[in-house]
């Protein structure tokens, strides 16, 4: 029985003190003894007030779940007043309201489909709904504490019973009709997880204290299931949540070409365990069970710090093998166990709160998501030398080791002069390739290894610089370049040469696909703009040899030199074009590599040197790529398609000059170079337009237009370019 004097001994730690409970079940077969002038249907009264029926209270209806009561007084009771019986039959709907809620949280509760094994009631499970069961049980208790403590009163001392109970069970009349709506509701539109926690916290906000501080204790049940979930994910980096209710979950329903795909992604970047899928693809953010109380930045914490204790719990064999060969301790270091001891006590700090303190929250799990993120960053950074491979990466993706460079491009110079093989070209350039790291790469370079060439599928790339050929073609009118224009545009296929750089892990976890990929894109557009600009110096060192030999050959056979004069006057106008084209060509190379590459390169080692979360410093590379994409005009399309035809242009020229002894074209050296002086004058036109002079490009872009425009060439040359077409100099036929 409930202890009136000191009810305090009775009441659970997390109710306020008007909620006493008692470890006394009222029985089934529960009755009062009343005086025989006591009717006798008021000594059953206890009975329907916990849920059972009878001859007096009559269940009209057999369905669980209804919007409306169906306990009533039964009809062929007459000698009740009309009054009495407004009153009992508001009573008694407090025994119809507490049968549903203990049906829900008995049904809740079951778990005697474990032992059956039937999978189609797991299905229909949830933790969430167990727990706030548990405390619909506890206020369930309370009330009938209260029904016993009327029960008590009533044997102790005749008092009138209508008033007794009345005024004894009126304070439920408050909080079970609001609970059984609760449930109503969570049974039609099957709530559970994170949109159950949704629903008590928006219910939590009502003016009935009584009913706020129960639904808080529902709430509170929640939570600890939420918590719990918490500790296993962000402690030892385990999902556990069997029936899809947590807010952090596995990735489903990718198709089987994107896991295709990523599969043949993964194995080129060498990946044997399953960290690096979990990182990548492993799992993601539930927005249908995110409660709206926990911000989306806070969430992202939660999934970053729970992937990053599973990486650091699960490190890869490999790397557990070189790390033990040099006598070092593996698990417990990478995430010390203090650590995860701290990681724990936060967490049970904010379980053992009765109430839910968002700031506190918050709180936790940016601290817990900075130990994560300083451990990760410990083993990314220092452990796997990530220093190291990104100077590697700058060194061969941005063409830092520029000697290598120049001699694989001289080396495969006349291979490139040829249309690539679609099925030998990439062996037939490893021989240049090959003698290029014979003469400049040197054994101590540990680097160098994890660098491999790639010729792709050249096929669409030859095709589209096919269709680029015929557009210049019908703009241009000439349709007598259609030979040798197919055979110059089908070299282009050479633009698809690519390098690979092999990561091990955890470095992937840095060197994502997607970095790599936007790596091997500006290595492709350094390529060409450092062979166009050798192919322009190869052009004038050839024709000067050719000079020097006809000098040298008119001088010892003193032979007439009118013909040697007449094609060096001829030319004349050509190695004009030339210097035009190589003064852009090289103020655009010095432009990129110094101003640019140079440039962010020391703001990201100023970044690594200060940063001491791996998050941070993704974000730090994340910007260093994007300034060097967008400050090399890469993102905008305009401009890349000008910088394309330029260095097209270029080649064009080259080959043509190298070509005039036997096959003179001066149409289509004239061709090449008005759509030079076009495409050149654009490009000055779009760089200094007010759009770019606003964007982050602005500092070095005004370098870089101050080269091209020192002596006001560009700017005169410039006006009106897009509209007037200015005559070119005629350039007279070579006479033989």
């Amino acid at each position: 029985s409930v202890n009136e004097e000191n009810p305090s001994k009775m009441m659970s730690p997390h109710l306020p003190p008007h909620f006493p409970l008692s470890d006394t079940p009222v029985s089934s077969t529960f009755k009062f003894y009343f005086p025989t002038s006591i009717p006798t249907f008021v000594q059953r009264g206890p009975r329907s007030q916990v849920g059972y029926t009878g001859d007096l209270v009559v269940d009209d209806t057999e369905h669980r779940l209804s919007d409306q009561c169906t306990f009533k007084l039964a009809p062929d009771i007459s000698f009740i007043e009309p009054s009495e019986r407004d009153i009992i039959e508001k009573i008694i709907t407090l025994g119809f309201y507490y049968r549903e809620l203990d049906l829900f949280a008995t049904k809740s509760r079951n778990l005697s489909w474990i032992r059956s094994g039937n999978e189609s009631s797991k299905k229909s499970q949830s933790v969430y709904r167990r727990a706030i069961a548990n405390g619909l049980v506890e206020v369930l208790s309370v009330y009938r504490s209260a029904v016993l403590h009327v029960e008590q009163k009533l044997l102790a001392d005749p008092l009138p019973i209508l008033a007794t109970v009345t005024q004894s069970l009126n304070k439920f009349f408050v909080l079970l009709p609001p609970l059984y709506e609760l449930i109503l509701e969570i049974e039609r539109d099957g709530i559970s997880g994170g949109k159950l926690l949704n629903l008590l916290h928006k219910r939590c906000h009502c003016g009935v204290p009584e009913l706020q501080t129960c639904i808080q204790r529902l709430l509170w049940h929640g939570h600890q299931v939420m918590y719990n979930q918490l500790a296993s994910w962000m402690v030892y980096g385990i999902l556990h949540d069997q029936y899809g209710e947590f807010f952090i979950c596995e990735q489903e329903g990718n198709s089987e070409r994107d896991s295709s795909n990523m599969s043949e992604r993964l194995a080129r970047m060498s990946v044997n365990d399953g960290s690096l899928s979990d990182w990548h693809l492993g799992f993601h953010i539930s927005l249908d069970m995110l409660p709206e109380y926990i911000p989306m930045h806070i969430a992202e914490s939660i999934l970053f710090a729970g992937k990053a204790i599973r990486v650091l719990r699960n490190p890869s064999s490999a790397f557990r093998s070189v790390d033990a060969r040099h006598k070092k301790l593996m698990g417990d270091e990478l995430l010390p166990q203090s650590e995860a001891d701290k990681i724990e006590s936060m967490l049970i700090n904010l379980k053992e709160s009765s109430e839910f303190h968002k700031r506190s929250f918050e709180g936790a799990v940016d601290s817990i998501r900075a130990i994560a993120a300083s451990h990760l960053w410990q083993l990314v950074v220092v452990r796997a030398d990530l220093n190291g491979h990104l100077k590697a990466i700058k060194d061969y993706f941005l063409l830092a080791k520029g000697d290598f460079f120049q001699t694989f491009l001289e080396e495969s110079r006349q291979l490139m002069r040829l249309p690539p093989r679609q099925s030998t070209a990439e062996a037939d350039l490893m021989v240049p390739f090959r003698l290029a790291v014979t003469k400049t790469i040197s054994d101590d370079d540990k680097y160098f290894s994890r660098v491999m060439l790639r010729m792709p599928a050249i096929g669409t790339n030859i095709k589209s610089s096919k269709v680029d050929v015929s557009k210049s073609k019908y703009a241009d009118g000439d349709s007598g370049l259609s030979s040798d224009s197919s055979l110059e545009m089908s070299r282009d296929g050479w633009d698809g040469i690519a390098l690979e750089y092999s990561v091990d892990w955890p470095l992937q976890l840095f060197f994502t696909q997607e970095v790599l990929s936007r790596y091997c894109r500006i290595f492709q557009y350094l390529l060409r703009l450092k062979r166009t600009q050798m192919e322009l110096e190869k052009s004038w060192e050839s024709v000067m040899q050719q000079d020097h030999s006809d000098f040298s050959k008119r001088h010892i056979e003193r032979v007439n030199g009118s013909t040697s004069q007449q094609r060096r006057q001829c030319f004349r106008p050509m190695w004009r074009i030339r210097e035009h084209m190589a003064f852009l060509i090289r103020n655009l190379q010095f432009y990129i590599q110094v101003d640019v590459i140079e440039s962010q390169w020391n703001v990201l080692q100023t970044h690594i040197e200060e940063s001491r979360d791996f998050a941070e410093l993704v974000e730090f590379h994340q910007e260093y790529l994007s300034a060097l994409i967008s400050q090399s005009f890469l993102d905008i399309g305009s401009v890349s398609r000008i910088l394309d035809g330029i260095m097209k242009l270029c080649l064009q020229f080259c080959w043509k000059i190298e070509n005039q002894e036997t096959n003179a074209s001066t149409n289509e050296l004239e061709r090449i170079s008005e759509e030079f002086n076009k495409k050149s004058n654009s490009l000055y036109t779009i760089l200094r337009s007010s759009r770019l002079a606003g964007s982050q490009r602005a500092p070095f872009l005004r370098r870089f237009l101050l080269r091209l425009n020192f002596n006001s060439y560009f700017e005169q040359t410039a006006q009106g370019v897009m509209n007037v077409i200015r005559p070119t100099p005629t350039i007279p036929p070579l006479k033989r």
